[in-house]
């Protein structure tokens, strides 16, 4: 097998999604359940605003921008995006998927470039905790949207984190959690694998395969 390398979307992919994240928020803040109950895929009541959004009727900055004016006001409270983002990745210290931990630890001991293909980081989370978190220290590359101006599914994005690993687009093996997102990885010819929030911990298992790990490390 050519070298490959791995190259990971960071929230909801790399750390755990907001869908699931509005849980607890409903859960340390009641005043929110109306509006935490509609957690895409994951919530007890339909979430019109998530098929919207599947549906690119809107994007997913309108999305959490849309959850975060409705927590907002459920909170009594007139915020920017970043504060309802670091309050809603602040309610927990377990952030990261182990799944996710042990891919990356995985692929760099074998001599894999890891790196990160994100479009929100700092537009979310700015400097926080998040941003600063030990394991995106690790990464080899980290393409930020926030930084580049080029967002996925533009095919500029993933020509940037191309560049940037310095291999072929086909021997990178890319996990996102948005279909879009995979859509616009396989047309820029990489090996592109679906998150489903549902069942988080199946796809590293598939992407270990992919680079060539050994079926421990998954």
């Amino acid at each position: 097998m050519a070298k490959r390398a791995l190259l990971l979307d960071l929230g909801g992919t790399v750390f755990r999604s907001g869908a699931e994240l509005m849980a607890d928020l409903g859960e340390a803040c009641p005043a929110t359940r109306a509006v935490t109950a509609r957690r895409g895929p994951l919530g007890p009541e339909h979430d019109a605003l998530w098929d919207a959004m599947i549906a690119e009727e809107i994007t997913e900055r309108d999305y959490w921008a849309r959850r975060s004016d409705e927590v907002g006001a459920a909170l009594g409270r007139d915020w920017p995006i970043q504060e309802f983002m670091h309050t809603l990745w602040g309610l927990s210290d377990d952030l990261v998927r182990p799944e996710a931990a042990a891919l990356v630890d995985a692929a760099r001991a074998a001599g894999h470039p890891v790196g990160a293909l994100t479009n929100d980081l700092r537009a979310f989370h700015g400097d926080g905790a998040m941003s600063t978190h030990p394991l995106i220290a690790t990464f080899d590359v980290l393409v930020d949207g926030s930084d580049t101006g080029v967002l996925k599914p533009d095919p500029r994005a993933y020509a940037i984190a191309v560049d940037a690993l310095g291999l072929p687009a086909s021997e990178i093996v890319f996990v996102d959690d948005m279909p879009w997102n995979i859509a616009g990885a396989r047309r820029a010819g990489m090996i592109a694998l679906e998150l489903d929030l549902r069942n988080p911990g199946e796809v590293f298992g598939r992407a270990a395969v992919e680079l060539g790990l050994d079926r421990s490390t998954r």
